[in-house]
């Protein structure tokens, strides 16, 4: 077992390395930003009124749920226990000038963002129920084609199932159960079959129920949360300026050491920031896209919009607000932290003692639940486009089993096999999206051609 798990973090560090996906993704990102000509920064505005005030089309329009309870699905797999324990891994390892390399990731992260939604929702089909379905899965079958899309389709498929077990449902409902048997004891037995039934209870609904859920929970979970820091940061409000200018400065210097850090490089701060970045976005890893064929929409750029609202709000607003709490109270260079212990304690600098604790403990069950209950969706999708409609409903009762073997299971195996699992997702996708990348170019300039795009009935 112990040479498994070496074995296993050996491939993982190359997966997630500095040679191949963290480059591959970031620029990936940066060249569909230039081929779309910076769209996320010019329709940002439009894009929000989309998603948070228009809501949904009028009519007669194919999908399964609103333009809202799409993003609200996908809001509900990313904004999760990274937005608390990677942000804090990512700036006590590689210092506060990681945060700045977070910016970027996530700002060119829009764009791969845009385009998997667009593809998503432009090469969806309709599957035995009448529901829509789509995703890379999709795309790279019937965009990009011949065997080579097949075969990049079943890949990510494959990949994306073990994930959605992984990542997607045990290792965030251990996390939760550790949390809440840290803070207030409850047996991890009992937390997992509380996790169990309460998965169960939703994903049963299928993409209907998840979608009025996760529209209902996720704004209250991510408001709660932001007020939060935001009391964090007005309590050190007088440290702010300097924190800011610690994150430009060591982006490019890297970080001094200070108390128990060691000390971090230029590259080690871009690794970390990229890394956690898009851990926590899931830009370029195209699960967003799953979500987004769900969508009621006729016109892929109008969903591809609404979903780049997902990155900005995961990586420019959540992290952004975690990272400078951190960083504003000292905790990013605090001995002894490390993870969620950290975010806590720089919560409770600014809450008062205890209050951070309790806001940490809250925020991992809540965000480590509809996290699951999104890559439920994932990786029932990905099942169906290998075995047909016929495996869902075992998928979905598996899916609730393993909430509980989750939270009474040691599983850093588990979360190193899971974490290799995302990445892999990632290649065929980068692959599809550069390889289709004109096709998004295209319907984007010709939706961008009418007169009247900003006017929705």
């Amino acid at each position: 077992m112990v040479q498994l798990e070496a074995t296993l973090k050996a491939i993982n560090g190359f997966v997630w390395g500095p040679y191949l996906l963290v480059p591959l993704l970031l620029l990936t990102g940066l060249y569909l930003t230039v081929r779309l000509g910076g769209l996320q920064f010019r329709v940002m505005g439009h894009a929000f009124w989309l998603a948070f005030i228009h809501r949904k089309e009028k009519g007669d329009v194919p999908g399964d749920v609103s333009h809202y309870q799409a993003l609200a699905t996908a809001l509900a797999a990313t904004v999760g226990v990274g937005n608390i324990a990677g942000v804090a891994i990512a700036i006590g390892t590689g210092g506060p000038g990681a945060l700045f390399w977070m910016w970027i990731t996530g700002l060119a992260g829009m764009a791969t963002k845009y385009s998997e939604a667009l593809l998503g929702v432009k090469y969806r089909r309709t599957d035995a129920r009448g529901e829509q379905t789509g995703g890379p899965m999709n795309y790279l079958a019937f965009g990009v084609g011949g065997r080579l899309g097949r075969t990049l389709g079943a890949a990510f498929a494959v990949f994306g199932i073990i994930a959605s077990f992984g990542i997607g449902n045990m290792v965030q409902a251990n996390t939760a159960a550790d949390q809440l048997a840290s803070t207030w004891q409850i047996d991890h037995a009992q937390t997992g079959i509380l996790l169990a039934l309460a998965t169960g209870a939703v994903i049963l609904g299928g993409i209907r129920s998840i979608g009025r859920f996760a529209a209902a929970v996720v704004p209250v979970m991510i408001v709660l949360y932001i007020l939060a820091a935001l009391t964090v940061l007005v309590v050190f409000a007088e440290r702010l300026p300097g924190a800011l200018l610690m994150v430009f400065r060591d982006a490019f210097t890297g970080s001094a050491a200070a108390g128990g850090f060691l000390g971090a490089s230029v590259l080690i701060a871009i690794q970390m920031g990229v890394a956690r970045g898009i851990f926590s976005n899931e830009s370029g890893l195209g699960t967003g896209a799953i979500a987004a064929a769900a969508a009621k929409t006729s016109q892929p750029v109008r969903q591809a919009m609404v979903s780049m609202t997902q990155t900005f709000t995961d990586t420019l607003i959540m992290v952004t607000l975690t990272a400078l709490a951190l960083i504003v109270t000292g905790a990013w260079s605090e001995p002894g932290l490390r993870g969620a212990p950290m975010t806590a304690w720089a919560l409770e600098q600014g809450l008062g003692s205890g209050w951070g604790t309790y806001v940490v403990t809250v925020g991992v069950l809540v965000y480590a639940y509809t996290s699951m209950l999104g890559w439920s969706y994932y990786g029932e999708r990905c099942l169906e486009s290998l075995w047909g409609r016929r495996a869902v409903f075992p998928y979905r009762v598996l899916f609730a089993v393993l909430a509980y073997v989750g939270c009474v299971l040691s599983l850093e195996a588990v979360w190193t096999f899971s974490d290799i699992a995302n990445g892999l997702m990632a290649l065929p996708n980068l692959v599809g999206l550069l390889l289709l990348s004109g096709v998004v170019v295209r319907e984007t300039r010709i939706y961008m051609a009418r007169e009247d795009w900003r006017r929705v009935d």
